[in-house]
């Protein structure tokens, strides 16, 4: 009624009437805010002039001012002096605990959130409790005065209660943690107050320069106070009127922190920490919670499209989730998260990603992205873990490590758990999430010594029996292994087509023996830190180990009768030739093997091709030059017609088998991938196909004069 009278006036109150009516109603505040002892009444008519101003002011107004009259103080001010131990934790919260300012946002809101709850589960047994509001937090800012406001409705306090929580910390242990902490005189030492006691209203005082407090408590015939403080060593206590049930904190704000009194800032801060609340929260009377905190859901109440919705604000993207999983348990902590992996990753484009998955306790946040809640390479998930077991030190920001540990410890067995059954419920489609995410995977095969036995299982490769794109897990591979095989053989190859005519493939085609096709460089790491899967080595195929198996060996039965194989005397004594003609430099040792059939020769015992490159990135480009491959192991086939005819003409033409040597050497570096530059040997090839096309034309020269 009020405001209808004020607008159908406006059109005849003249300039003079307003500025009277502005005066009126700033004496009216000034008698509102004062901290007298006596009740301030209002005139009737200054009333109306107040409520005639507050409509047409600029200043922030509070809605439902009318029905919510401002508190006034009516009682006695009570000086009380802070006790000593609260005098240095103020000095510690307004100076060195916590990180961030804008952490006592968060420190409020939950302090709010609890007091809310508490009223509600206290209205289940006793149903005297009042409740005047609903279950609700209210935040209002003023820009121009520096102030930031917050109100819950929750439980309240009594005198008796705002004086032990707001005035002393004494019975909480701090005392003597405070005088250790004097004694230590470290300030690492600051970071040790697990769970001794909770500081979150004095948050307040990183802000603020002076702190009013507002409550009353839900129990009946409860009377409303006012606890004021600047923190300097002292507060006091006044009996007030027109407080609502529950707590209301005014902060005055500091100027260098005059940025809280901003509306974008403080909505930031809460969607950043306080998003999941349980209870509605307002800022300047605008819902500022709304999106809701799936975990705590039944997991089948829970549709695809909010799953969607909520992966996509935890993780502030775009695409969708290719896998889903919720996850509850007791024991052996309490933990309810929410789990997700994206269509895709930053990583291809170059750009290494921050971990995903953010740490709540009670749906407030403690670590956003958080670095321990799951190994590193374990980034690419994202989702939320919630834990109401975790014990908080004074500023939330520093978590016990065991604590932290045994979180680790679960979530990275329940996500290795987690892909290994999405793996087996459809293998294509982890297929194909691997093309794209097995760079984490190998990863974790490298990085993580505790659990890669599991992360192994996640593993996907090319084989030899397989078609190309085709993938199987090293589980499938010892499945079906032939039953004499003791090895899991592999294969370090850029492409498949240079694996299939490899010359360390030959005997396992012949044998039957699966290959499996390793293409990226890391792979060699990964089996290098793997060594061994279900009791199974894992061996290279160019390895010296394989040459040994009895299962890969030549049958030389099929040689039998063939005139112009070389006797063991004689494949002996070319390849000692072999030997010193190559020199010490090039080869330590020339073998004679008889398991090859289309290959000349083959080195052992050879640099890694992957290591080759690492060590020549560290010695820089300028210095290539200066590291010459290392001696390797040559094995030759003196069964192939290249064996056979150098043989022969070591003696008759020592310069051209010298060459014809040096090239088979060569050739068997650049199959194992270990030849630096092949131009090294465009001369010498020349020169050997210049003496075959010589030999051809005179050969056809005798024949055509015959």
């Amino acid at each position: 009624m009020l405001r209808q009278v004020a607008r159908s006036s406006l059109p005849h109150i003249t300039a003079a009437a307003r500025r009277q009516a502005r005066r009126q109603a700033q004496q009216t505040r000034q008698l509102l805010i004062s901290s007298g002892v006596k009740r301030c009444t209002v005139p009737a008519t200054q009333q109306f002039l107040w409520k005639q101003y507050a409509m047409y002011s600029t200043e922030t107004t509070i809605e439902n001012k009318e029905t919510d009259p401002a508190e006034v103080v009516v009682g006695q001010e009570e000086v009380h002096e802070f006790k000593t131990e609260t005098k240095k934790l103020l000095h510690i919260v307004a100076n060195s605990l916590y990180s961030e300012k804008e952490i006592f946002v968060r420190e409020l809101v939950s302090n709010a959130a609890d007091a809310l709850e508490k009223l509600r589960h206290s209205q289940m047994t006793d149903t005297d409790l009042a409740s005047e509001k609903p279950l609700e937090i209210r935040i209002s800012l003023d820009h121009e005065k520096k102030q930031f406001i917050i109100q819950d409705y929750g439980i309240g306090m009594t005198l008796e209660e705002l004086n032990e929580n707001l005035g002393t910390i004494a019975r909480s242990g701090s005392k003597n943690f405070l005088e250790k902490l004097e004694k230590d005189g470290s300030s690492g030492s600051r970071e040790n107050i697990i769970g001794q006691f909770g500081v979150g209203f004095y948050s307040t005082f990183m802000v603020g320069e002076k702190i009013k407090v507002y409550t009353r408590s839900a129990k009946p015939g409860s009377k409303g106070y006012c606890w004021t403080t600047d923190g300097q060593g002292s507060y006091t206590v006044a009996e007030a009127e027109n407080v609502a049930v529950g707590t209301k904190i005014v902060i005055e704000l500091r100027d260098d922190c005059k940025t809280f009194s901003s509306p974008l800032t403080v909505e930031s801060i809460i969607k950043k920490y306080s998003n999941f609340v349980g209870f509605p929260i307002y800022l300047n009377d605008k819902t500022v919670n709304t999106v809701e905190p799936l975990w705590t859901k039944d997991k089948n109440s829970i549709t695809t499209d909010q799953h969607k919705e909520f992966y996509r604000f935890i993780a502030n993207a775009w695409d969708e989730p290719q896998y889903t999983m919720h996850f509850k348990t007791d024991a052996p902590i309490s933990i309810a998260s929410i789990l997700y992996v994206p269509e895709r990753h930053m990583e291809s484009l170059g750009e290494r990603q921050e971990p995903g998955v953010s740490l709540y306790s009670r749906k407030v946040l403690i670590q956003p992205k958080s670095r321990g809640l799951l190994p590193e390479w374990l980034r690419f998930v994202k989702g939320v873990v919630d834990s109401e077991d975790i014990p908080l030190n004074v500023s939330r920001e520093l978590l016990q490590d065991n604590i932290l540990s045994r979180l680790r410890m679960v979530m990275t067995s329940r996500v290795l758990k987690w892909l290994d059954n999405e793996a087996k419920r459809d293998a294509k489609k982890y297929n194909e999430f691997f093309l794209d995410f097995g760079q984490f995977i190998k990863e974790g095969v490298c990085t993580d010594s505790m659990h890669k036995r599991d992360i192994a299982k996640l593993l996907r490769f090319e084989t030899s029996a397989t078609k190309e794109g085709e993938m199987v897990s090293l589980q499938e591979y010892a499945d079906r292994k032939k039953d004499d095989q003791k090895r899991i053989y592999y294969l370090l190859t850029p492409k498949r087509r240079y694996a299939e005519e490899s010359p360390y493939t030959e005997m396992f085609k012949k044998k039957g023996v699966e290959l499996l096709y390793l293409y990226d460089t890391v792979d060699e790491f990964v089996v290098g830190h793997l060594r061994e899967f279900q009791g199974y080595d894992l061996v290279a195929a160019d390895s010296a180990e394989a040459a040994a198996d009895p299962l890969l060996q030549h049958d030389s039965a099929s040689n039998a009768g063939d005139s112009q194989v070389l006797s063991e005397a004689d494949a002996k004594d070319l390849a000692s030739w072999i030997q010193d003609t190559l020199g010490g430099d090039a080869v330590k040792q020339v073998d004679v093997s008889r398991r090859l059939d289309k290959f000349p020769a083959i080195v052992l015992e050879h640099e890694s091709p992957a290591m080759r490159k690492m060590m020549q990135m560290m010695q820089g480009s300028a210095k290539l030059g200066e590291l010459p491959p290392s001696p390797a192991r040559l094995e030759i086939n003196p069964d192939h017609a290249v064996m056979k005819g150098l043989f022969h003409i070591r003696k008759q033409d020592p310069a051209l088998a010298k060459m014809v040597a040096e090239q088979v050497y060569d050739n068997a570096l650049c199959a194992a991938g270990v030849l630096d530059d092949p131009r090294s040997m465009i001369t010498r090839l020349n020169t050997l196909l210049e003496i075959s096309l010589n030999k051809t034309i005179e050969q056809d020269k005798k024949v055509s004069s015959s």
